[in-house]
């Protein structure tokens, strides 16, 4: 896969050394609260790596993985993914996470989304990018409607946390809708 270059960041390919970075947000309770359910419990670093692995063999032909990447340096800020595309239907699942929250309210989730949708709908020819978001990850969602994304459902109290039932929040943006902001 290319590298996505934008103003701020560049989408790379994932590295070996970014083990440390990748591992170290799983236990970190503000990131994983807003993740999925996968992140609900820690992750060994022996699982981690298997996970980063698996993105360095190229082990599955339905995923675009990146790393998100400060442009001078190239140093890890986050990921982001378009996971479980179906090629026929063109349709893959978004997701992305910042966990250095020096790096959060910059815009760089935005320019991260935007560069992985042009990429998603020009070249890799797919129609609708969707994800699902906690209703409770409120910055989250600005994003992504900033971007484009319309709500499209809710599921309801599919989310159990902290003692309270949350709904999943449906979200998409198909290839005709996306335009991006200069």
């Amino acid at each position: 896969m290319p590298r996505l270059i934008g103003e701020k960041i560049i989408l790379r390919e994932f590295r070996k050394d970014d083990l440390p970075f990748i591992n170290s947000f799983t236990t970190d309770y503000e990131i994983c609260r807003n993740l999925s359910d996968t992140f609900l419990r820690n992750h060994p670093l022996e699982s981690t790596e298997k996970y980063l692995n698996s993105i360095l063999e190229n082990s599955s032909n339905d995923n675009l993985n990146y790393v998100i990447a400060e442009k001078d340096t190239l140093n890890y800020i986050g990921s982001i993914d378009i996971m479980n595309i179906n090629w026929v239907a063109r349709i893959g699942t978004l997701g992305i996470v910042i966990p250095q929250k020096s790096s959060h309210n910059k815009g760089i989730g935005t320019e991260a989304i935007n560069l992985l949708l042009k990429y998603s709908f020009e070249r890799a020819n797919l129609n609708k990018i969707e994800l699902d978001v906690n209703e409770f990850n409120l910055g989250g969602i600005k994003c992504y409607e900033k971007c484009g994304f319309i709500r499209e459902g809710v599921i309801r109290e599919s989310q159990y946390r902290e003692g309270k039932y949350y709904s999943t929040i449906k979200m998409g943006i198909l290839k005709r809708e996306f335009t991006v902001e200069t």
